[in-house]
């Protein structure tokens, strides 16, 4: 009879290292293998903590031969430790699909735990201090196709919207924010002025920076300081 495999869903920091738990460190020391969306960065956090367990990669690309990889490990009663490049596996990443792939292979034959820890979501919603008990988490935003679509989604939504963006895009998606709430404002459909957008950038970082104003004001901040658009950044949009 074969030992029960087990998936354990491990969050890592998303910037500042000592923001790791406990249970997070002993279950990196204790997996058989971890998961790594990057080996290269998760080889980083290894090397910090002095952790010597093997890895593979798993990521967007993997394909079958990655989900195939990691169901043979379970298979063989391994316990496999999966991890992002930052923050908690499973939001706007890969390991959300790995975990439905595990469910729907192995069902009871391979236990799947959380080590909770670092978000990005959680982290800005904690600082923000804006209107936005309920909220739609819209994880990265579309390249481009169904980008424009998305966003005039938030502008009428009576909900709060929360998306990551890239250093590249993080104007051009204000500016969007803007013109779409200016036609809203126009059609009837609420009022600028009393809605809020909140910038939150490099989170847990040395740069971290959090601003919190008009959209116009979100504007001038990320344009008053060109260090202001680097980094990585969550966005809050607060509902009508």
């Amino acid at each position: 009879m074969s030992t029960q495999g087990k998936l354990s869903v491990v969050a890592t920091p998303i910037g500042n290292l000592e923001d790791i738990t406990l249970r997070s460190l002993r279950t990196l020391k204790e997996a058989d293998v971890i998961a790594c969306e990057d080996t290269r960065t998760t080889k980083k956090l290894l090397t910090h903590f002095d952790i010597h367990t093997p890895t593979v990669s798993f990521h967007t690309h993997s394909g079958e031969a990655g989900f195939s990889k990691i169901i043979e490990l379970l298979e063989e009663g391994k316990h496999v430790a999966l991890v992002c490049d930052a923050g908690t596996p499973g939001v706007s990443d890969p390991g959300l699909e790995l975990v439905s792939v595990v469910r729907e292979r192995l069902g009871g034959e391979a236990r799947v735990e959380t080590i909770p820890g670092p978000s990005a979501l959680a982290a800005a919603l904690s600082i923000a201090g804006m209107r936005a008990a309920s909220f739609t988490f819209y994880g990265f935003l579309p390249l481009k196709k169904g980008r424009e679509k998305l966003i005039k989604e938030m502008v009428a939504s009576e909900r709060a919207s929360i998306f990551y963006e890239s250093p590249h895009r993080i104007v051009k998606t204000v500016h969007l924010l803007i013109t779409f709430l200016e036609q809203s404002q126009e059609e009837g459909g609420g009022e600028i002025s009393g809605r809020r957008v909140g910038i939150f950038r490099e989170l847990t970082k040395l740069h971290e920076e959090a601003f919190v104003g008009t959209p116009s004001e979100a504007l001038e901040y990320l344009e008053s300081d060109p260090n202001h658009q680097r980094g990585e950044f969550v966005v809050i949009v607060e509902g009508k």
